[in-house]
């Protein structure tokens, strides 16, 4: 693999966009957005147990009549919006969690190796650290943490673990950086150091 960023000087999301023919005026993501089957339970738990800042709820939506849920959110017509709350997770991308209620709703949580399976890797300084507060608060943990090495992301530890409700997240850390950055110019997006 090569690498395909320019090593322009210009740094601006239209420049960098223009470079890869992408989206003008991408900045990154600003919030990842998921469904809970107790809003209160994910709540605490990225408050509490993370350290994620709470904000606000928007309360419950959902149309009675129309097929507005289905047209602007690909969900069923009568597909209800419980309750959704936004929280800010440290340096990281913004987290909107929504409780559902629908007609054809699934609830089962996706497996990792389902199409559809997801995970959210948080950044630590201190993955030992980390990995003893989750154990100290009951979370499952997968194994300990474990080192990357011989590849692009030699040098960054892991670990995952799993929420009350069965969702995946992950912790990584890499102080000293990842092997990938002695053959590109630009960086893949770091929480340590955000505007590189």
């Amino acid at each position: 693999m090569t690498n395909t960023r320019s090593s322009t000087a210009d740094n601006t999301p239209d420049a960098r966009a223009a470079g890869n023919g992408g989206m003008p005026g991408l900045r990154g993501a600003e919030h990842i957005g998921f469904t809970v089957p107790d809003l209160e339970e994910a709540v605490t738990f990225f408050r509490d147990v993370l350290g994620c800042e709470e904000f606000y709820d928007l309360g419950a939506f959902g149309a009675d009549a129309d097929d507005w849920m289905t047209e602007n959110l690909d969900v069923h017509p009568r597909a209800r919006i419980r309750t959704m709350r936004m929280l800010r997770c440290g340096y990281g991308s913004n987290i909107e969690l929504f409780e559902y209620q629908s007609p054809d709703q699934r609830k089962e949580q996706p497996n990792n190796a389902d199409v559809g399976g997801h995970h959210i890797a948080f950044y630590v300084d201190d993955i030992d650290a980390a990995v003893a507060h989750l154990k100290q608060h009951n979370i499952k943990v997968c194994g300990e943490p474990k080192l990357m090495e011989n590849n692009p992301e030699g040098g960054l530890r892991w670990c995952y673990f799993v929420s009350p409700w069965g969702m995946n997240f992950e912790l990584v850390s890499y102080p000293n950086g990842k092997d990938y950055e002695k053959d590109f110019s630009g960086k893949l997006w770091n929480p340590v150091h955000p505007d590189a």
